[in-house]
């Protein structure tokens, strides 16, 4: 029999913390960031290593299977003395195998919820549904997002108000650091394959500004913790048929790695304003 997924991210959190040589009655973590495609070098930005944890050294984790994502935890010291927790790659649905399903993809958040982080920074690659406006390189603040991966962490009678699935204060407090960000609807696809040029043509109508394959179920898993969301975007190319060329994992990791530098400089001051 199976355990259950909360149970079993409590276990982790309980693990985490004997590893990181915490107290485990002490909620020592102040905010956790779930680092996507090519953002894994800004991680060095935030702070002072303390520990990195390989995933697979806690109950209920896998390694990543995506090219970019770094399969550890890391324990953070800020320039202010918080103690942040970075989870450096994450699980996609489209990995996840026979019975591991969406509880595999929300168990790195269910631990860093029960670990007793508060505020959670998700972040991912996207591609941009907006060229007219938007730059390879842009980081977009996520305001909202469209489901459409066909899945839902959540099951039975628990409802969520997904409202503000995105913290306003938060989002407005990263605009006080760099008033140049833009906001925008994230749309999320299962995956593994990219977009068509008509179902591009699609979003756009929709209301669709970023499309990705990742954080929309971990963002509505951190709000049924009671979670605040920070969610950000880093276009990393136009979608299908917005350029005339096509797309690419490897230029995605590039562009991540590109503009690496200032996404750690922004997600540490942010994460010493919280």
């Amino acid at each position: 029999m199976s355990k259950d997924p909360y149970t079993l991210a409590g276990e982790a959190a309980a693990a985490l913390r004997a590893a990181a040589g915490l107290d485990l009655s002490d909620a020592a973590f102040d905010v956790a960031f779930v680092m996507g495609s090519g953002w894994v070098p800004a991680a060095d930005a935030i702070g002072e290593t303390v520990r990195e944890i390989p995933f697979t050294d806690l109950p209920g984790f896998r390694a990543p299977a995506v090219a970019g994502h770094g399969g550890k935890i890391r324990v953070v010291r800020t320039a202010a003395g918080r103690h942040a927790l970075i989870f450096l790659g994450r699980t996609h649905l489209y990995e996840s195998p026979s019975g591991l399903g969406v509880d595999a993809v929300v168990h790195g958040v269910r631990t860093a919820a029960a670990a007793g982080v508060r505020t959670l920074v998700l972040t991912n690659a996207a591609g941009g549904l907006r060229p007219e406006t938007q730059n390879v390189g842009d980081p977009v603040l996520i305001s909202d997002h469209i489901n459409l991966t066909g899945a839902n962490p959540i099951t039975g009678t628990t409802f969520i108000d997904l409202t503000e699935v995105y913290s306003r204060r938060l989002r407005a407090l990263v605009r006080e650091i760099d008033p140049t960000l833009a906001e925008g609807v994230y749309v999320a696809f299962r995956g593994p394959t990219y977009e068509t040029p008509a179902e591009i043509r699609m979003l756009r109508t929709l209301g669709g500004d970023m499309i990705g394959m990742s954080t929309v179920l971990e963002a509505i898993a951190a709000r049924e913790a009671n979670l605040d969301v920070l969610g950000i975007s880093l276009v990393t190319n136009p979608g299908a048929g917005l350029s005339g060329e096509p797309l690419n994992h490897e230029e995605v990791l590039e562009v991540g790695r590109a503009t690496a530098a200032r996404m750690g400089v922004l997600l540490a001051k942010v994460v010493d304003r919280l």
